[in-house]
C-alpha cells in the first residue's frame, strides 16, 4: 500500500538521527576543533551508504524522493534500529520491503493477565494479531470452551469458530459473526507468517464458507459490536463485545463482552460466570 511522503520530515529525521552518531564508532577522526557539527558529517554518511554526498544532501534538505534501495543503504550507515527504520520508510512513503525473520512466540503481559483474573464475572480473552488465544478467564472459558484443553497450536478464534461444533452453535448468528472474523484476520495477520499460512489452508481445505470468504479480500479492524449467543446452560445471551489494542505495539488485543446490568442476560451470565468460580 502507498503511503505520502514527508520529505522534509525525512531530511529532518536523517539529520537528527546522523548527529546521535560519534564519529569514533566508525574509525572517524573525534569531535575537536575542525568539527563543527554534532555526530557524523554528511559526506561521511553519504562514503558509508555508498551514494553520493549530492544525493544525501539533497536528500536531507527534502529536495529528492529516495528509493527502497537507498532507504535501506541509509537505514545501514546510520544503524537506526527497528522501529526507526519503519518510521523510515513511512516518513519516505515507501513499502517497508525489509526481510522478516521467524516471529517470536507471542506472550501476554504480566498487567494484561491481571486484568484478566480481576474480570471474575465478566468474559475476557486476549487475542493475537491473528487472532490466536493467548489468554483467558475463567469467565471466557465458561462462555466459549475451556481453552486449556485445546492444543496451543489449535487454539486460535477463526479455527474454534470454524472448527468447534461447541464453539460455532453457540453464536446465534454464526454466518454473520464467522465472516467478520475472516475479514479481521486478513486484517492482522502479515503475508510473511508462515502460521497464517498454514491457519488460511487448513481452514479453506475444511470449509467451503471460510474460501468464499477469504477470496472476498474484505478487511475489518473489529472494535466494538453485539453478540448474539445461544450457551447450552445460559441460554439466549444479548452481549456487547468491545476490544482495546495492548499499547506496546505487539497487535495484541483484549476482547471483553458485558450485559447491561438488570438485563436477562446480564443476570444469566452472572449465573454462569459463578458457577464456573465454584469449586468441582
Amino acid at each position: 500500500m502507498t503511503v505520502a511522503s514527508d520529505p522534509r520530515a525525512l531530511g529532518a529525521f536523517l539529520k537528527a538521527r546522523r548527529a546521535e552518531l560519534a564519529p569514533d564508532d566508525f574509525g572517524l577522526p573525534g569531535t575537536g576543533s575542525r568539527r563543527k557539527v554534532a555526530g557524523l558529517r554528511r559526506e561521511e554518511v553519504a562514503r558509508i551508504a555508498a551514494i553520493s554526498v549530492d544525493y544525501y544532501t539533497r536528500l536531507e534538505q527534502g529536495r529528492v524522493p529516495a528509493s527502497v534501495s537507498v532507504l535501506a543503504a541509509v537505514a545501514r550507515a546510520l544503524r537506526l534500529d527497528d522501529d526507526q527504520q519503519t518510521y523510515l520508510y513511512r516518513l519516505a512513503g515507501k513499502a517497508d520491503a525489509r526481510p522478516r525473520g521467524p516471529r517470536p512466540a507471542q506472550r501476554t503481559r504480566p498487567a494484561m493477565r491481571r486484568l484478566l483474573a480481576q474480570l471474575p464475572a465478566t468474559p475476557a480473552v486476549v487475542l493475537g494479531d491473528r487472532l490466536d488465544v493467548l489468554a483467558w478467564n475463567a469467565a471466557a472459558a465458561a462462555l466459549f470452551t475451556d481453552f486449556s484443553r485445546v492444543p496451543p497450536d489449535r487454539r486460535n478464534y477463526v479455527r474454534l469458530l470454524f472448527t468447534d461444533p461447541v464453539v460455532r452453535a453457540l453464536h446465534r448468528e454464526w454466518r454473520h459473526d464467522a465472516r467478520d472474523a475472516v475479514a479481521a484476520l486478513r486484517m492482522g495477520g502479515g503475508p510473511d507468517d508462515p502460521e497464517l499460512a498454514r491457519l488460511v489452508a487448513d481452514l479453506s481445505a475444511a470449509d467451503a464458507d471460510f474460501r468464499t470468504w477469504w477470496a472476498e479480500h474484505r478487511v475489518i479492524t473489529a472494535g466494538y459490536g453485539t453478540k448474539h449467543y445461544r450457551h447450552h446452560l445460559a441460554g439466549d445471551l444479548t452481549l456487547d463485545c468491545d476490544t482495546w489494542d495492548s499499547p506496546d505495539g505487539s497487535g495484541q488485543r483484549l476482547m471483553v463482552l458485558t450485559a447491561e446490568a438488570g438485563s436477562p442476560s446480564h443476570d444469566a451470565l452472572r449465573l454462569l460466570t459463578s458457577a464456573s468460580a465454584r469449586p468441582a
